[in-house]
């Protein structure tokens, strides 16, 4: 069979399952009590201050003088929209740390209708979006003290993404909801909330011993995954929301982060492999978002080994009955924007557990060019399998007609 040409590979619209809202400004302040609109998450105009990554997170303060971009605030946290979190637009060097003004940024960051014609002119048909202030996985409201400001937080959130962000989109906007991470049963029971108006996915920490919290080897969030299997409610764990990030040294380049970062899905996949988590929910459903997929081939093959090795023996203890790739192939999913060495290998990746992504607005999204990179990628794949990955496999999730 003679390879194709590009022009002979068709794109079929995308389901992106890892994209990004900035919130608008009055989200809190329109839903929150009244007594705590003064004090809940909200946006100032302030000058631009200092901000530095400390250990997966922004530490950041306001300046006192200067040009002024626009800062969150809540509890005695700031945090800037910044333009590593907004960079489309953006030429290359001016994606910084700094930050702007929701007059700066592209509108399709935090407005519907024009983040619509921005999916539009990037073959996405569908999106669905992780929060920026809250965080990957709502950590923001998980850190701060008054903790019944923070489940009202949330529940906020989530109401404002149902009935705002995705409510008159004709289902191109895909709801992905928060859990108040420090109580188990109250999120299982904010999944149950929002199952019960359609939402299929929720964020959820990739390795939450990593956010002071207890592991997936715990059974503490076991009610918390029976309430997502018995709801059909999919787990979704960003890059990075465990916050600690794989790190070398205090003097490592960044760029040794930005490369290395998928280290946290391998550690995260071992995690709910070996914990019993997946043996013991066998419809729970779990996607790696931002996570790539050319390593997934030979962690099941190390994974494997180990299991086969081990299993009676020193380290065997807890030992899962199946092999790894066994819970694997029938329960978990890599997510990724660019991987041509993964799309090499996706026989071992496996067709059915690959869902395709543009990232918008953040730095490495592939936005306005999602559909002509696929095409470049997938050009040694059959139609079949490409409308698996760039949609089949998400609308099977989430349960999308």
């Amino acid at each position: 069979m003679q390879p194709r040409r590009l022009a002979e590979v068709h794109i079929p619209p995308i389901i992106s399952l890892d994209d990004h809202v900035i919130e608008p400004p009055d989200l809190w302040s329109n839903r929150l009590p009244a007594k705590y609109r003064d004090v809940g998450p909200r946006v100032e105009e302030l000058p631009q201050g200092s901000a530095a990554l400390q250990g997966g997170k922004f530490r950041e303060q306001p300046g006192t003088e200067g040009r002024l971009v626009s800062y969150w605030r809540y509890e005695d946290l700031f945090m800037c929209v910044k333009r590593l979190s907004t960079a489309v637009g953006f030429p290359g060097e001016a994606v910084t740390l700094d930050g702007v003004t929701y007059d700066e940024i592209r509108p399709g960051c935090w407005q519907q209708s024009p983040r619509l014609q921005d999916m539009d002119t990037n073959g996405v048909e569908a999106s669905l979006c992780f929060p920026n202030f809250p965080r990957f996985c709502g950590q923001t409201f998980a850190e701060a003290e008054d903790k019944e400001l923070s489940l009202l937080c949330v529940r906020a959130y989530n109401d404002w993404m149902v009935e705002e962000w995705c409510a008159g989109s004709g289902g191109r906007l895909l709801p992905l909801c928060l859990v108040p991470l420090w109580d188990a049963d109250l999120a299982a029971a904010e999944v149950a909330r929002n199952a019960a108006r359609g939402v299929r996915g929720v964020a959820f920490s990739e390795i939450p011993a990593y956010l002071g919290l207890p592991s997936v080897h715990s059974g503490y969030w076991d009610v918390f995954f029976r309430q997502c299997e018995e709801t059909g409610t999919v787990l979704f764990l960003h890059i990075g929301s465990g916050t600690k990030m794989p790190k070398t040294s205090d003097d490592a380049s960044d760029l040794v982060a930005v490369t290395i970062g998928f280290g946290n899905c391998v550690a995260s996949m071992a995690d709910f492999i070996f914990s019993g988590v997946l043996q013991r929910f066998p419809h729970l459903k779990v996607v790696y978002s931002e996570g790539q997929i050319g390593w997934i081939p030979f962690f099941l093959e190390r994974a494997d080994d180990a299991w086969e090795k081990h299993r009676d023996g020193t380290f065997g203890r807890g030992a899962i009955p199946e092999p790894p790739s066994f819970y694997y192939y029938r329960q978990m999913y890599g997510c990724f924007f660019k991987d041509y060495h993964g799309i090499e290998s996706v026989d071992r990746v496996g067709i059915d557990n690959i869902t395709f992504e543009s990232d918008y607005p953040h730095a490495d999204s592939t936005w306005p060019n999602t559909s002509k990179l696929a095409q470049d990628m997938f050009v040694n794949l059959d139609d079949e399998s490409i409308e698996k990955i760039v949609r089949g496999n998400a609308k099977s999730l989430l349960g999308i007609s």
